[in-house]
């Protein structure tokens, strides 16, 4: 494929993302929750796991421990048991405590709207706070998982898609360039949601890719 200009590629980016809101016209976040608290504690947790899974230990979890005044004074042991299915359960729970501890202590027991600020709390980086940002509060956010990484190296909708070590922060910042702010959080909702269910890891399926006649890795892995 040939080097193209800005200009072209954001077409084709815009394009392409036009297929992928027909194909999802309705993203929705994967983990349960019902206030900025709960969607919290759920990412944290959800590193290195299934969001399926989270909300299998969210339940049980939350009914014991509600708001972070609990969550801050509760038992490490107990808290491990809850969550054990998880895998790192133990830095997961020192994680979901130390934070809670910190919302009661630093932020009034509420969970702050800014990245600045969420970016402190322990577990908590760009891609968890992006993901509170954009479905706790409707604050523009981008996060980048691997299947972001995925399907925009695929897709060559950023520069260093040959890398195999990227730097997410510097895809969020390419990536955002080319969307209006208010696109980011369904932006990537559709990006991992099409990395799930069509654009997988190992072998895509490229046959029932709606972005087959543009993409160019289509039926080349």
């Amino acid at each position: 494929m040939p080097r193209e200009s800005r200009a072209h590629k954001k077409a084709r980016m815009q394009q392409e993302y036009a297929l992928l809101c027909e194909e999802i016209p309705d993203p929705q976040c994967a983990l349960d929750f019902t206030n900025p608290f709960e969607l919290l504690v759920a990412t944290v947790l959800s590193a290195q796991t299934t969001d399926k899974r989270v909300n299998m230990v969210t339940p049980p979890l939350f009914a014991s421990y509600p708001s972070p005044e609990e969550l801050a004074a509760a038992n490490p042991e107990i808290v491990e048991n809850i969550i054990h299915s998880l895998g790192f359960y133990r830095s997961k729970s020192r994680n979901i405590i130390a934070l809670s501890h910190d919302l009661m202590e630093r932020f009034d027991g509420e969970v702050p709207s800014n990245m600045e600020d969420l970016v402190t709390l322990p577990g908590v980086g760009r891609k968890t706070a992006n993901v509170v940002l954009g479905n706790a509060f409707g604050i523009p956010g981008f996060p980048v998982d691997t299947h972001v990484i995925r399907v925009t190296g695929r897709l060559r909708w950023r520069e260093d898609w040959k890398s195999t070590n990227p730097d997410p922060v510097h895809i969020e910042k390419e990536i955002t360039s080319y969307f209006p702010a208010e696109e980011w959080t369904d932006l990537s909702h559709r990006l991992i949601l099409h990395g799930r269910a069509i654009c997988h890891a190992r072998t895509p399926d490229c046959a029932h890719c709606p972005l087959q006649q543009t993409c160019p890795s289509a039926f080349h892995i």
